[in-house]
């Protein structure tokens, strides 16, 4: 690259950016569907056929998305046979943090013993983790990083009305990250394509400080609590999921049916369906976990990445497409070749 001046700046060799290590943690209980419908005086197995859930993750009492993320982180560092002195930056998507600040990133910097580490959150709802990917690809590509940690974690069982079935019998608690190395070898994340569509940011929100005068005006909402609309936002995913695979496949100079597996934000197995449908892309080249899991929002890429591997499902040489979509309302998709 070079300025008006024609001075060149910035790398001048081709780098890549390959995922090298991958790990996931969940917590131990398991929350299952006839316990909710129990709560909300339900019929039996009304949330199954509806979602494609069976049951979820919740976090302990004492569990947080720091511990959550930094398992997760460790697992991967060990599979990529990194040590802390060779990370250069963490990059957390989340959307429940501990704080609204310092970083959840900061804190799984501390926790792991991190040092001469940026450490980032990034806020994009379910979309997260396909942001911070490619923010990390990004600064691996520049040749300003060489080796980043990107985390996907959540706790949202802690922003549930509990009263509420539009969304509390999604939502389950759980992380994934994975190591972002760059290398001389090609292969690894091809191009992404991120996008919001901001003016339907009240079709799915949690309010918090500065929402006293917005979404918290009408007396009708509480703080730090989920409010969705159910019918606009299953909309808005599906037409995102079949427009960002489409469209980011295309710009890799490839066709959606090129891809030997496409995993997609685990939001709700009925837009999964309509999505692949639409692409006229066969089910059992989707990967889904859902109905073990239910939606974890930013987490539930890098852990269907990491069960996805463990089963086989996800190969070296494989070509893998990855969407995302939610809260902003926002979507982010990727396209790379695994490398193992």
């Amino acid at each position: 690259m070079s300025n008006r001046n024609g001075h060149h700046f910035g790398p001048t060799n081709t780098r890549y950016a390959h995922i090298t290590g991958w790990g996931m943690e969940m917590p131990t209980r398991i929350m299952v569907n006839a316990e909710i419908e129990t709560s909300l005086q339900l019929e039996e197995n009304w949330i199954f056929p509806r979602t494609g859930i069976l049951e979820r993750r919740i976090a302990a009492p004492d569990q947080t998305s720091t511990d959550l993320g930094a398992a997760a982180a460790q697992k991967a560092l060990d599979v990529a046979s990194v040590t802390p002195q060779d990370v250069d930056l963490i990059i957390v998507a989340t959307s429940t943090p501990e704080f609204i600040f310092p970083s959840t990133a900061s804190l799984i910097q501390n926790r792991l013993g991190l040092t001469d580490t940026g450490a980032v959150d990034v806020s994009a709802a379910c979309s997260g983790f396909v942001y911070a990917l490619d923010l990390a690809v990004s600064k691996v590509r520049m040749g300003s990083v060489n080796t980043v940690l990107v985390i996907g974690t959540e706790t949202m069982s802690r922003l549930m009305d509990w009263q509420d079935r539009k969304t509390c019998v999604l939502f389950g608690d759980g992380a994934g990250a994975v190591v972002v190395q760059g290398s001389d070898d090609s292969g690894g994340v091809m191009t992404s394509i991120l996008r919001s569509e901001g003016s339907g940011w009240e079709k799915l929100v949690v309010p918090t400080v500065g929402s006293l005068n917005s979404f918290l005006r009408d007396g009708a909402h509480q703080m730090h609590t989920m409010y969705m609309d159910g019918r606009a936002v299953r909309e808005f995913a599906t037409c995102a999921l079949v427009t960002g695979i489409s469209a980011v496949t295309r710009q890799a100079g490839l066709a959606v049916s090129d891809l030997d597996l496409l995993i997609p934000h685990q939001a709700n197995l009925r837009i999964i369906e309509a999505a692949a449908d639409a692409l006229e892309f066969p089910m059992n080249k989707v990967y889904s976990n859902l109905d073990r899991y239910g939606n974890t929002s930013a987490a539930s890429i890098p852990i269907a990445i990491c069960e996805a591997v463990s089963e086989g499902c996800l190969k070296p040489g494989d070509v893998l497409g990855l969407i995302g979509f939610g809260g902003g309302l926002t979507w982010g998709a990727m396209v790379l070749e695994w490398g193992g």
